[in-house]
């Protein structure tokens, strides 16, 4: 019962960011734009999404979204589940 409990545990904490951004992501192409993040944290400013987006696509994907929970930029993942 204790290995089955630790592997989900594992499996849930490993797949959290990926989930995390298929909540996000409404049209699912694999980003999340400006309007997406806001429709769920609408006190994310376009500074604040301008500043996370690495690469100036206009979206953010995994990693830039890790990095901008990382910088403060969006709310953690945890505080995401929190909201609902």
């Amino acid at each position: 019962m204790k290995r089955t409990a630790l592997a989900l545990g594992i499996i849930v904490a490993g797949t959290s960011p990926l989930m995390a951004q298929e909540m996000l992501d409404a049209n699912e192409d694999g980003f999340v734009s400006l309007v997406e993040l806001q429709a769920t944290y609408p006190d994310v400013t376009e500074a604040d999404f301008t500043e996370a987006d690495a690469n100036g696509d206009g979206l953010l994907d995994e990693e830039e979204l890790a990095a901008a929970r990382e910088a403060g930029l969006i709310p953690m993942a945890e505080e995401e589940d929190s909201e609902s």
